[in-house]
């Protein structure tokens, strides 16, 4: 079963379960879903890669809003917000912690021959590659920079 129909499937099992926040967060990233399924050049179809791109966006966007919120004395808003991220990081493969973030990206730097911060660039664009899904693109650069500095 692919992400789309999980989380179809998932709505279901929401609505009869009467669970208000997982219901609306899954609506919510189906209509993201749906969005990219119809987009020009899409053939009606949607990868599991693109379905989870989708949905760590989405998980960012939660995130930033909860700072955002949190820094303007609503922490009901931001509760809101980390509530919906919770749900849909479900759907996200386990994340890399910091040993092991650390670990792959010596070895990323080391197969790409890094030596100083000027070869960032190179580790970057591997590290992004290698470790999509896996861990922040934020987390992966303050780490890198930590490295080769």
């Amino acid at each position: 079963m692919d992400l789309f129909d999980k989380v179809s499937e998932d709505i279901k099992t929401a609505m009869k379960a009467k669970d208000k926040v997982a219901l609306e967060t899954l609506r919510n990233v189906k209509k993201f879903f749906l969005e990219a399924k119809t987009a020009p050049g899409a053939n009606d179809t949607l990868t599991d890669d693109a379905a989870l791109k989708i949905i760590q966006k989405l998980v960012k966007q939660g995130k930033d809003a909860a700072e955002v919120y949190a820094s303007q004395s609503r922490q009901d808003l931001a509760d809101a917000e980390l509530a919906q991220v919770a749900v849909m990081e479900t759907y996200l493969p386990k994340q890399l912690n910091a040993e092991e973030l650390e670990a792959a990206l010596k070895a990323i730097i080391a197969e790409v021959g890094a030596t100083s911060g000027k070869d960032m660039g190179k580790v970057m664009g591997v590290a992004s590659k290698k470790l999509a899904g896996l861990a922040e693109g934020r987390a992966i650069s303050a780490k890198v920079k930590e490295l080769l500095g």
